[in-house]
């Protein structure tokens, strides 16, 4: 089993997220960027319906790391969420679109995520990239407790179903 290391990325805010934002909640992290053509929209429309599904929990959280931090500015992701889901009052504390160095967004996701693929692990930190579909959902003790395949609608449906047991489960 896999422990989430501390961090501290910036938000659509401009607001630096650490581990404190979100000691004791379940949360899933995943990786996308804002010009994506390809999988990224598709994965965050199924990230949305995971959103709206549980955003009313206050120990609840999603956090997007962006894969192109040379790209993705604070004004770009503040925009994404925008489009995502607009100015919902509820998302202060619920969906972080974040960024920072890239060497610190992609050693949390092969090291703290397990999402990154093997076959991915370029020596130059400039000449990787990760573009991955899944998803990692981390419970309250920062322990990722399984990977789901964000285009698939019964990995999506397992992921909420796992979220749903992770909330009620006050050792998870």
């Amino acid at each position: 089993m896999s422990y989430v290391q501390d961090f501290s990325f910036t938000d659509q805010n401009g607001q630096t997220i650490t581990q404190k934002n979100i000691d004791g909640k379940v949360y899933v992290a995943e990786y996308f960027f804002t010009t994506c053509k390809g999988i990224c929209p598709k994965m965050n429309f199924n990230m949305k319906g995971v959103y709206d599904k549980f955003k009313d929990h206050d120990d609840f959280a999603i956090i997007s790391h962006t894969s192109m931090p040379e790209t993705d500015s604070v004004p770009l992701l503040k925009a994404y969420e925008q489009k995502m889901i607009g100015s919902d009052p509820h998302n202060p504390a619920k969906w972080y679109f974040v960024t920072g160095s890239k060497d610190s967004l992609y050693k949390m996701a092969r090291q703290s995520y397990l999402l990154d693929n093997d076959k991915n692990n370029s020596e130059n930190i400039q000449e990787a990239f990760i573009h991955t579909q899944f998803f990692a959902l981390i419970d309250k003790q920062k322990r990722v407790r399984g990977i789901y395949d964000g285009l698939k609608p019964d990995e999506i449906a397992r992921l909420e179903k796992d979220i749903s047991k992770l909330l009620k489960d006050k050792d998870a």
